[in-house]
């Protein structure tokens, strides 16, 4: 499964039906088109090159000597990894640049909560970065041609990932100083559980939210798809043997999914005050969610990234109305 390659892409594999192993694969993409299987995957590429994490090169068996010594397109692999450095291809951490949305005035950061949560993950791992608002006219003309001009877009050294959980699993995947990861072994499909909690949260908030007029027939049934989802969250906040305050788990452990859902509930706390004229009752009705999401505000990762505010939020979303 290794060929050359040029430009990244970045795929993590894992809940396998048979093991709660992670594998990982790092892909760079060119072209021409091509198909390459993985443990019975069909992954339609475009010319790649990969980098196999060691915990999948022990979960198909195979040793790090048997893979990484004798192949001469593995030879390539070292000089053409994530980075060049004299064992394997591991990136190192420096020569971040982090583009996202702007706000208004084109120059402060706007109010994208999926750049905020890899900005959290950032935070939490004290991984310095520099921070680009950008704004389409003065996209690098690579991000365009390579990426479609997505954004958040993570720049490291020569690579870039563009898709926010892509990029906030290869921060946790290679930098685990703090690990934002359960291990599942301790608890067994714990964050599956907490990902089926969150199951269309978002879909249904941005459709509440963006709705228009308030109070019209339409905007009532989006209302109660939205209570329903948030209902979910706090029936899993209310589990048995949860000692902690976050959301996967026994909550004890800070992971992607908090920050994930962190900038979410902001926009929807916001949202719902300044937009929608407080339709919904956190407090009364979802006492456990909202000190949810008092616990994850408070926290130093998001307080320190969270310096767009309220105005910037209404902006962007009062945009629909």
């Amino acid at each position: 499964a290794m060929c050359p390659l040029t430009s990244p892409y970045f795929l993590l594999l894992s809940n396998f039906p048979s093991t709660s192993s992670r594998l990982l694969v790092t892909m760079r993409i060119c072209s021409p088109s091509r198909v390459i299987t993985f443990l019975g995957f069909t992954l339609r590429t475009q010319c790649a090159q990969s980098f196999i994490s060691p915990s999948a090169l022990n979960f198909i068996g195979l040793s790090k000597s048997t893979t990484m010594e004798s192949s001469p397109a593995l030879d390539m692999v070292r000089n053409r990894g994530l980075e060049k450095r004299e064992e394997g291809a591991t990136p190192l951490p420096g020569g971040m640049t982090l583009y996202v949305k702007p706000a208004a005035d084109g120059k402060s950061v706007g109010d994208c909560p999926f750049a905020h949560f890899v900005r959290m993950v950032l935070h939490e791992k004290n991984l310095e970065y520099e921070l680009k608002p950008t704004t389409p006219e003065k996209k690098p003309q690579w991000l365009l041609d390579d990426y479609g001009g997505k954004m958040p877009a993570l720049r490291h050294r020569k690579e870039c990932y563009v898709d926010s959980e892509v990029i906030a699993q290869y921060l946790d995947f290679f930098f685990q100083n703090p690990s934002l990861s359960v291990e599942e072994k301790e608890q067994k499909g714990a964050t599956e559980a907490a990902a089926v909690a969150l199951n269309g949260f978002f879909p249904a908030m941005a459709k509440f939210i963006k709705h228009s007029p308030n109070g019209d027939e339409e905007d009532v049934e989006l209302r109660t798809a939205l209570e329903g989802k948030l209902q979910t969250l706090e029936d899993h906040l209310s589990g048995d043997g949860r000692s902690g305050p976050y959301l996967v788990g026994n909550g004890e452990l800070f992971t992607l999914l908090d920050c994930s859902l962190a900038p979410k509930l902001y926009a929807l706390d916001v949202c719902l005050e300044k937009i929608k004229e407080n339709p919904i009752d956190l407090k009364g009705k979802l006492p456990l969610l909202r000190k949810y999401m008092d616990d994850l505000f408070a926290r130093p990762s998001f307080q320190s990234t969270v310096e767009y505010g309220p105005e910037t939020v209404v902006w962007g979303w009062g945009s629909y109305h």
